[in-house]
């Protein structure tokens, strides 16, 4: 349930905009990067002080800003007043349970969406919070841990390759949000596999253990669909956005994003579909199990049934001829040995052929 609702520490009659730490510390202290670059300058650094990115706010260059660690409330004060962001986007930014969603203000644009990543010991998609501040000649980006999925975007900022270096910020957040979209492709085929991988067990060996994997499965679908599902809108008004910080150039590769996000939809209903169809046929292997049991059951009973029928008057016979009375004409009678079993092998013969001619046996 964690990773569907994330709790954040609040005092009750604090002002609008106030910052409050998440509830779970992730780092001590924040780690700020910078790329800093243009078409033919790139500089790269980690710096220990947020006042260092200060500079970078009037560069002509491009720079991106990276803070990894939402809980030094400080350094997200000193670079919001820095950059003239607005205290509610602060607050939002370490609120770390918010919607996707777009935000235009005149000088930046707001857009928070969820980064999701798989988990293979555990076996399940996790998602952190990531935020972005584009401005006329920079990126922020915050998150929530170290860890990302933006090294390709780094080594095509270092070696130049395509068009990154030659266009601005715009470009450069567009780039993020492309390798977020990716790697929900990345995420939705591991968890493909485990679809996959559990279709057999369902099948031949459907065990409690196997039921508890399929309502896991269906949690992941219900937690990537709620953190993919905004984003969709997201894009839908980026890239409509009427806003001088996003180039019409820039429009066409956001709105080809928006169609993978709409291709990752795809995907993930139809991985949804198919958990629901591992649940149904679960139930139905569960089902025919119990069948053939029952079956395998009936048919013992069906047989000891029947056994019983024949034995109960063949029984009573031998019951009647072992009781110990003095007077009693058939015991001193020279054949009654032999009659009486005459009388039992008819009568077991006799009952076997009208089970049969029934159709019992």
């Amino acid at each position: 349930m964690s990773r569907f609702v994330k709790k954040t520490i609040r005092k009750k009659g604090l002002p609008a905009g106030t910052l409050v730490p998440v509830s779970e510390k992730k780092l001590d202290k924040a780690r700020i990067r910078i790329i800093d670059y243009d078409v033919g300058n790139l500089e790269e650094r980690e710096v220990d002080s947020v006042e260092d990115c200060f500079p970078f706010k009037d560069k002509p260059s491009v720079t991106w800003i990276n803070i990894d660690g939402l809980t030094d409330m400080d350094v997200i004060e000193k670079l919001g007043k820095h950059f003239d962001v607005h205290p509610l986007v602060l607050e939002d930014i370490v609120s770390t349970g918010q919607r996707p969603k777009l935000e235009d203000f005149e000088s930046h644009v707001f857009i928070v969406c969820k980064m999701l990543s798989y988990d293979d010991v555990g076996k399940e998609a996790n998602a952190e919070q990531l935020s972005l501040l584009l401005g006329e000649n920079y990126v922020i980006s915050f998150q929530e841990r170290v860890g990302d999925v933006f090294e390709h975007v780094r080594e095509r900022i270092r070696k130049a390759n395509g068009r990154i270096r030659k266009h601005g910020s715009d470009y450069l957040a567009y780039s993020l949000l492309d390798a977020v979209v990716d790697n929900y492709f990345t995420v939705l085929e591991k968890l493909g596999e485990k679809v996959e991988g559990m279709d057999d067990d369902v099948l031949n060996n459907p065990v409690p253990e196997t039921l508890q994997h399929i309502h896991k499965l269906k949690a992941d679908m219900v937690f990537i669909r709620k953190s993919i599902w905004p984003l969709r809108d997201v894009l839908s008004s980026l890239s409509k956005l009427d806003s001088y910080l996003i180039k019409e150039s820039t429009g066409i590769y956001i709105r080809d994003v928006y169609d993978h996000t709409v291709q990752v939809m795809d995907s993930v209903e139809a991985l949804k579909d198919m958990s629901g169809g591992l649940l149904d046929t679960y139930l139905s292997s569960v089902s025919n199990q119990m069948t053939e049991v029952s079956n395998r059951m009936n048919e013992v009973m069906k047989f000891l049934t029947i056994f019983a029928s024949i034995f109960i008057p063949l029984t009573f016979i031998a019951g009647v001829y072992g009781m110990n009375f003095d007077y009693m004409p058939e015991l001193k009678w020279r054949y009654g040995y032999f009659m009486v079993w005459g009388v039992m092998l008819v009568l077991g013969i006799t009952m076997l052929a009208y089970f049969r001619r029934r159709k019992w046996i």
